[in-house]
């Protein structure tokens, strides 16, 4: 069966937001979204090298309550930082951060979190160095950010995927 269907619930997805983005819902729309939505299930099996494991389950609640709670923080500072307009100097900048990530399941997650939060950018992987690239909208202490994403997502991403 995983062979006809190898992400089923994909599938499910692609299919209702297929239908969704119609103006109206007949067999028509219904059997060509299944055949959009299977063959795009296909092309995302051959992509995908490996399933990612997850070894602590228990930590992604962690994982996601500190992303969440960190994106709100961000919105905020982001918003005071364009209402503030002129008047407030921001300082962007480059941080180039080494990491210790090397599951790409974990660095894409990684990458996730920081392109989301409001202020800053995942721009480049370096599998060379194991190091990202990161632009930041207002870099005060590019140290203080670096320990930050490294103490409070990179440790649980290790826990979690390797």
């Amino acid at each position: 069966m995983r062979r006809v269907f190898p992400h089923p619930l994909l599938m499910i997805s692609l299919t209702l937001m297929w239908l969704l983005l119609q103006q109206s819902a007949g067999l028509g729309h219904v059997l060509l979204g299944l055949v959009v939505a299977w063959a795009a299930s296909h092309a995302m099996a051959r992509l995908l090298p490996h399933k990612p494991r997850i070894r602590r389950p228990d930590l992604m609640v962690r994982l996601i309550i500190a992303a969440v709670a960190d994106i709100f923080r961000s919105n905020i500072a982001v918003s005071r930082i364009i209402l503030a307009g002129s008047t407030r100097q921001t300082t962007a900048g480059f941080i180039t951060m080494p990491l210790e990530l090397k599951d790409p399941a974990a660095l894409a997650v990684l990458s996730c979190i920081l392109t989301a939060t409001p202020g800053s950018a995942w721009l480049e992987y370096n599998p060379v160095d194991s190091s990202v690239l990161i632009h930041v909208l207002d870099l005060i202490d590019e140290q203080a950010w670096i320990d930050t994403v490294k103490r409070r997502y990179e440790t649980l991403l290790l826990e979690i995927f390797q």
